[in-house]
């Protein structure tokens, strides 16, 4: 499937030409902020361009004789220049830091869209790491190359281009000496672009490898202590940082490739321009203040390679950080939709065969039709392919061959918006934001009021929401009232109240809730989901007893489906199911 993670479960990566494509795509969408930024950049380069000039303008001026007058006006003019790129530099970086501010914000708030936009299943089996790298090392080092290093490079650039014009003008014959000295920078250049985008990916990669072992065995603390998993655990992280070590070490021996051509070219084209500056002056062909302004010029050149060595590392670096969250876009692209929109309530399954990534077929020709208003409950051994089911049955998987229904249009087209108005999945894993119970509920239904709130609590039974210090205003989560996971899992329930879709899958909803309590929200949720269809997929068998039908599965295929007594008076696999359940004197 185009949604599905790479083979290694991580992210994938965007292209080079993908990455290129989006970074101009920023650019344009601040054109206006660049082309100020690049405008008052090479303003202020001309301006600093002007004293080396006027200098070169006074040696010659000096040894032609000329008046202490003239002069004076020449350094005047020096000193006006020095002000004029002073003032100009300063609103150009000012701009420049504008820029980068208001792009890497766009980057920020564009990621946090598109992991939002990722489909629930690609969001489950990707590595925790690889998001948590992402979000943190990939988003901190693009905003940081945008805010510092791009308009630091912008800068550089337009100087040393400006530069090597001035000598050009001067005379080509230094001109191209000078291009000829930092020759070596472009070789050693291509030598390194053509590596440093795989070996700073491979970096990112094992960063991310890191943070998932590491953060893994932090949560689990508990567990690699119960089970004496603690030398296991501390050979994973020694491998995962060894890797991570290893993956740095080779841009290392990048960049020490590098940073000493930058250093010895910079020397290059000063001591090219005085041996043909000085042959030229010697036959009469060039003024001393010539070669003296093409010498401050190349010396110019310090700021720019000074710039580049500083920061070459943190763009490639950055490059691969932006590759890496460009990469998220191919998969958080909306699925293809319809502008049908479902008939009725009435759900389908026809022919489904489903395999998860890289495995066998774990539902084969499952057949199934639910009527509006109706309660099906599935039920089964561990494995059997229950919560497979109610994953297709609410679009969060989609079929390998077959089709998922609801009122004739596939579920695979609906936009999840539109889907989700009509279907909601309800499992044993929920969450709970660090925020008041009353922003808790409200994500459900925007517009309710607090009594609304209360009152789903309430058909919950969450009394304990009595005892709270502040009411619906408490702080949940982080920072805030720790809750129990039942009552956690009322929270989630109260939401699929709120949400009032017609069809609610419950998938091990009230696993987690004692039995007591568990079958009290189960009656207090069947008087709220009166009329509405509901898919009970539990391993309790009570809540077969009280369903319409009950669709009973085995390896992947539904084997019975009746009412409760029609399947105990067939004495098949059902029966079986209740009597473990219930015992052997139970009816």
């Amino acid at each position: 499937m185009a949604d599905d993670p790479t083979p290694d479960g991580h992210l994938p990566v965007a292209t080079k030409r993908e990455t290129w494509r989006a970074g101009l795509k920023l650019i344009r969408l601040a054109r206006r902020t660049f082309a100020l930024m690049v405008l008052l950049n090479v303003l202020a380069t001309l301006a600093g361009l002007g004293g080396p000039w006027l200098l070169g303008e006074i040696v010659d001026a000096v040894v032609s004789g000329r008046g202490g007058q003239e002069i004076d006006r020449l350094a005047l003019l020096i000193v006006v220049c020095a002000l004029l790129q002073l003032v100009l530099t300063r609103y150009a970086r000012k701009v420049g830091a504008r820029f980068g501010e208001r792009t890497s914000a766009q980057v920020r708030e564009q990621f946090l869209r598109r992991v939002l936009r990722l489909p629930a299943a690609v969001a489950e089996r990707v590595p925790t790491g690889d998001i948590t790298s992402r979000a943190s090392t990939d988003v901190n080092s693009v905003a940081s190359a945008l805010r510092d290093a791009v308009p630091d490079l912008l800068i550089a650039a337009i100087q040393t281009l400006l530069v090597f014009v001035a000598v050009f003008v001067i005379d080509p014959l230094m001109g191209a000496c000078a291009v000829i000295g930092l020759s070596g920078i472009w070789f050693a250049g291509r030598r390194y672009l053509a590596r440093a985008r795989t070996a700073y990916l491979a970096a990112g990669a094992a960063s991310s490898t890191l943070t998932e072992v590491l953060t893994a065995t932090v949560s689990g603390g508990r567990t690699v202590e119960a089970f004496g998993l603690q030398e296991r655990r501390l050979r994973a992280s020694v491998e995962a940082i060894e890797h991570s070590r290893d993956t740095r070490l080779r841009t290392l021996a990048l960049r020490t490739a590098l940073f000493p051509v930058i250093d010895v070219s910079y020397m290059l084209p000063l001591v090219g321009v005085l041996l043909v500056g000085g042959t030229l002056y010697g036959s009469g062909q060039i003024s001393l203040g010539a070669i003296i302004a093409a010498v401050f010029y190349l010396r110019q050149l310090a700021g720019p390679l000074e710039v580049l060595s500083w920061w070459i590392d943190q763009i490639q670096s950055s490059a691969a950080s932006f590759a890496r969250l460009e990469g998220i876009e191919a998969m958080a692209r909306p699925a293809r939709t319809t502008a049908a929109r479902p008939a009725d309530d009435r759900i389908e399954v026809e022919d489904v065969c489903f395999a998860y990534p890289g495995g066998p077929d774990v539902l084969t020709e499952v057949n199934l039709r639910i009527q509006p208003g109706e309660h099906l409950a599935i039920v089964g051994v561990s494995g059997a392919g229950k919560s497979t089911l109610g994953r297709l049955l609410t679009g969060i998987e989609h079929p390998r061959t077959g089709a998922v229904t609801v009122g004739g249009v596939s579920v695979a087209e609906l936009p999840p918006e539109q889907l989700r108005e009509q279907i909601v999945l309800v499992t044993q894993d929920h969450h709970v934001f660090a925020d008041s119970v009353r922003d808790n509920l409200l994500i459900a239904r925007p517009t309710a009021a607090d009594e609304e709130l209360r009152a789903a609590l309430a058909t919950v039974g969450a009394s304990w929401m009595d005892d709270l210090p502040d009411g619906l205003d408490t702080v949940l989560g982080d920072g805030g009232l720790a809750l129990e996971t039942s009552h956690a899992q009322q929270i989630a329930l109260a939401r699929v109240v709120l949400a009032d879709p017609h069809t609610v899958v419950l998938d091990e909803a009230t696993s987690m809730l004692d039995p007591t309590t568990a079958r009290s929200v189960e009656r207090a949720l069947a008087v709220i989901l009166d009329g509405r269809t509901v898919l009970a997929i539990a391993h309790r068998m009570h809540t077969s007893h009280d369903a319409d039908r009950v669709a009973v599965m085995a390896a992947g295929q539904i084997i019975e489906i009746g009412s409760h007594t029609e399947l105990l008076e067939a004495d098949g696999a059902y029966a079986a199911l209740w009597r473990s359940w219930h015992g052997d004197s139970a009816d």
